[in-house]
């Protein structure tokens, strides 16, 4: 049993790009969205979350609403042809090193993230990441396909410190058995920040970067 684990935040943090917000940008090429309302409406959701004001499941249902209409088959294929031509181009080296120097050292490493699991499962995988906690979407029992809506606890601000807490549940492990460290650039994820043993505050944002230099945490500058 390992005796470290390392979380990682993934948007601005692993990689210098709101993977979400880049989805949404990618869909409307494609012709999924009206180009003028989306781009609107995404704008404003995205100033929301840097001001720690966003209500999340409002944002999913926004966020999921083209995938839903387009079906899953439409939409997986959409998604090999984002990762190809957008995050790949974006997964910068020096992260995929931070994350392998956790792996190597035998670490638990875990992303948490507050992005929905159909964006976010393919970038942990490209990260060589297997252990995934992002935001779940429940399904349509008729279709079995996503409703739009969020299932169990959402893994955005304390949401994220109640979704480790059911993942060690899982694993058997306590908090105090081990040494945690977090990632992070965003002053919505300061709860987390505040659990684990070694709090990093990773590309910060400016509230963020103010607290962390306050209470003299670690700040990398990973970009």
């Amino acid at each position: 049993m390992t005796t470290k684990l390392a979380l990682f935040d993934l948007d601005h943090t692993l990689i210098p790009v709101d993977s979400d917000y880049e989805w949404g940008v990618f869909t409307t090429k494609l012709g999924w969205n009206d180009a003028t309302e989306f781009t609107r409406r995404n704008e404003a959701f995205f100033a929301q979350y840097k001001d720690g004001t966003l209500d999340i499941r409002t944002y999913i249902r926004f966020a999921t609403a083209a995938l839903r209409q387009q079906g899953a088959i439409l939409s997986e294929a959409a998604h090999v042809h984002f990762m190809r031509a957008v995050v790949q181009n974006v997964i910068m080296p020096q992260a995929l090193a931070l994350v392998r120097q956790h792996q190597d050292a035998g670490d638990r490493v875990v992303i948490v993230t507050a992005t929905n699991e159909f964006v976010v499962r393919p970038i942990a995988q490209a990260f060589g990441v297997a252990e995934l906690i992002a935001i779940n979407l429940a399904r349509d029992p008729a279709t079995g396909w996503f409703n739009g809506e969020i299932l169990g606890t959402p893994s955005f601000r304390e949401g994220k410190v109640t979704r480790v807490q059911e993942w060690l549940d899982q694993q058997q492990l306590d908090w105090n058995g081990f040494e945690s460290t977090f990632y992070s650039d965003s002053i919505n994820d300061l709860p987390l920040l505040e659990r684990v043993s070694h709090p990093v505050a990773t590309n910060p944002d400016d509230r963020l970067r103010a607290i962390a230099l306050a209470r003299g945490w670690r700040i990398l500058e990973l970009f």
